[in-house]
């Protein structure tokens, strides 16, 4: 019994699903994190960031295109539907400017994980999210600031800092925890560290804007809308895309993660601290969607075998 209640607190799965639950049902607890999510996520991104080898980056020249491409993907593709659909649906400038913050949000690192499960190229996986997390750096700010008009703009400067304070500063630090000494220990417990920091992440998001999920239920479903035809709509254009073009079936797996897996807690902690909790409501609701997509490419992947093994 404690080995199965051990392995379920574990899953990942089950921990985000868990966060969102409790932020429906216990969500006023929630105002008391809200002081402390940019703390917890430069927690998690330092952890979450031992992952990314930076040796993964050489040879150089073999690099260079899954580099660019994790950027092109994650930034101005994926950025280009989701902003499109939110300036057309969304019924409030806080709603859009929550897709705006989503757009310039680095892609989550289950990209990495999940281009093992899904049998991708996990090379091509850990150096694309390496090349989107840098360019963050410079890319957050100027979508930010390019697309937001709220009291004359936001401050690039202000927004450069924190990217710095929440990416670059982070991912020095996880060079750190590398050290041989304390490798092992770190990365027995990043999982749990990364898995439990998002969940509180999601926990207040979702928590401060319960009365959405239960009551507005047309801006829930313009918000699921989007998210639906960003993440899994584009997903599918973008699987028959590569198919047509003839992309390897292991890069176009990753290609794909790339482009419609972005880092839900990251959203959330940006939105809440530029444009207030219902700016963050976009993020909490993505947190739901990119666990549904994982999960349905997951069962696809199964679904195909099944069928294969049959016909043999």
């Amino acid at each position: 019994m404690i080995q199965l209640f051990t392995r379920i607190i574990r899953d990942r799965n089950f921990v985000l699903i868990l966060a969102v639950v409790l932020g429906l049902t216990i969500g006023d607890w929630a105002e008391n994190l809200k002081e402390y999510t940019f703390y917890i996520l430069a927690v998690v991104m330092v952890f979450s960031t031992t992952g990314l080898s930076t040796k993964a980056l050489f040879p150089l020249k073999k690099m260079i295109q899954p580099l660019l491409l994790g950027s092109v993907l994650n930034y101005f593709v994926f950025g280009a539907v989701i902003i499109s659909l939110a300036y057309f649906l969304m019924p409030t400038p806080e709603l859009f400017l929550g897709f705006v913050v989503i757009a310039a949000t680095p892609p989550g690192l289950a990209v990495i994980p999940f281009s093992h499960i899904l049998e991708g190229d996990i090379k091509y996986g850990i150096v694309g999210v390496l090349g989107a997390f840098i360019s963050s750096v410079f890319l957050a700010p100027a979508i930010v600031g390019l697309l937001s008009n709220v009291d004359g703009g936001i401050d690039s400067g202000m927004l450069f800092m924190t990217m710095v304070k929440l990416v670059l500063i982070p991912m020095l630090i996880s060079r750190l925890l590398l050290w041989e000494p304390i490798k092992p220990t770190v990365e027995k417990v990043r999982g749990r560290v990364v898995d439990w920091g998002f969940a509180l992440l999601i926990f207040t998001a979702v928590g401060l804007n319960r009365q959405v999920f239960f009551s507005n239920f047309d801006v829930l479903f313009l918000v699921a809308l989007v998210l639906f035809l960003s993440i899994f709509g584009l997903g599918w254009v973008y699987e028959k895309f590569a198919a047509r073009i003839g992309v390897k079936k292991e890069v176009a797996m990753t290609q794909n993660l790339l482009l419609t897996i972005k880092s839900s807690g990251f959203a959330v902690v940006t939105a809440l601290t530029l444009f207030g909790k219902e700016a963050a409501i976009p993020s909490a609701v993505m947190a739901v969607f990119v666990l549904l997509y994982l999960l349905y490419l997951s069962f696809r992947m199964e679904y195909r075998k099944k069928v294969k093994r049959n016909k043999e």
